[in-house]
């Protein structure tokens, strides 16, 4: 099995903590020499390594904190039951966050399980650390994974939504309503709309992705996203003024359609009704002006 980067890492720190030279020894100076001859802790049968663990933990409650001894045991105890990390985090599920970072996250959760252990009390070290793990990589999911901060209220509502949509799926054959979701957790609608909304907030997509994985359509996200059309504007106002225009007196009528429609100047307007470029102007500014007021008024 290859090591990852993480558990060479981990392996550094051990030995810098205990000290390289003097590690060698201490499986003796610890009053368990058997350790010399486990070459690697995680390698061990299952129920060896219970056995071992019990042993350890044992060992570990007699030793001074901060000892290259009591790292020393801290350490093999951690490697002996990295493999309780890996169940928690199949348990949990994978929910698209790199398994490296999630065993760093349970890691944590089982040292905190090592460090509060207490052996006299009786209970299995498993029995006492898996729920430890657990909720150490549930609140990395609760705390850090989610796109958009979201109260923990609607965190929790998220959680017992899925599982009731579940539930419902199975016993009507399709998808729930919100209606029958409210009926269901004894909610109100806005509340269920609320939770689906926040659901939203947990994961967000990249607009460089690719919106498919065919070599056909490798066109990013961004690309296909559509964009408010200036041009919606000058249509809504053509047809506002529509019969603002129709109301018009003929003439008035025919100096907008000149100026701005064959885009005369005001003396070719003038010249075409027999008019001065004086009098076009004033009656364009008019109509202009009364057309202004009626589009601003409607």
């Amino acid at each position: 099995m290859a090591t990852t980067s993480d558990e060479l890492l981990h392996r550094a720190t051990v030995l810098e903590a205990v000290g390289l030279p003097e590690a060698v020894g201490l499986p003796e100076a610890v009053g368990l020499p058997e350790l010399a001859d486990i070459e690697d802790p995680r390698q061990l049968a299952p129920g060896d390594a219970r056995a071992l663990t019990r042993v350890l933990l044992a060992r570990l409650a007699t030793l001074e904190e901060g000892t290259r001894a009591y790292s020393y045991v801290r350490a093999t105890l951690i490697e002996l039951n990295l493999s309780l990390v890996r169940f928690a985090i199949r348990r949990v599920g994978n929910r698209r966050e790199p398994e490296e970072d999630l065993l760093q996250v349970g890691s944590l959760g089982l040292i905190k399980a090592i460090d509060r252990y207490d052996p006299d009390h009786g209970a299995e070290f498993v029995t006492f650390a898996l729920p430890t793990i657990l909720g150490e990589i549930r609140r990395h999911f609760r705390d850090a994974t989610w796109a958009v901060h979201v109260p923990r209220r609607l965190q929790e509502l998220r959680i017992t939504l899925a599982k009731a949509r579940d539930v419902l799926f199975q016993r009507l054959g399709r998808a729930p309503t919100v209606a029958e979701l409210a009926v269901h957790l004894d909610l109100s609608q806005e509340e269920v709309i609320e939770g689906l909304a926040a659901a939203n907030g947990h994961t967000a997509g990249s607009l460089d992705a690719p919106v498919t994985e065919s070599e056909e359509d490798p066109g990013p996200l961004a690309q296909r996203l559509g964009a408010e059309d200036p041009r919606f504007d000058t249509v809504e106002n053509l047809i506002v003024l529509k019969p603002l225009v129709a109301a018009l007196p003929e003439r008035d009528r025919q100096i907008l359609a000149m100026r701005f429609g064959e885009e005369l100047t005001q003396s070719q307007i003038g010249a075409r009704l027999g008019l001065s470029q004086m009098h076009v102007s004033r009656l364009l500014s008019r109509t202009l002006k009364h057309l202004r007021a009626d589009l601003t008024a409607t």
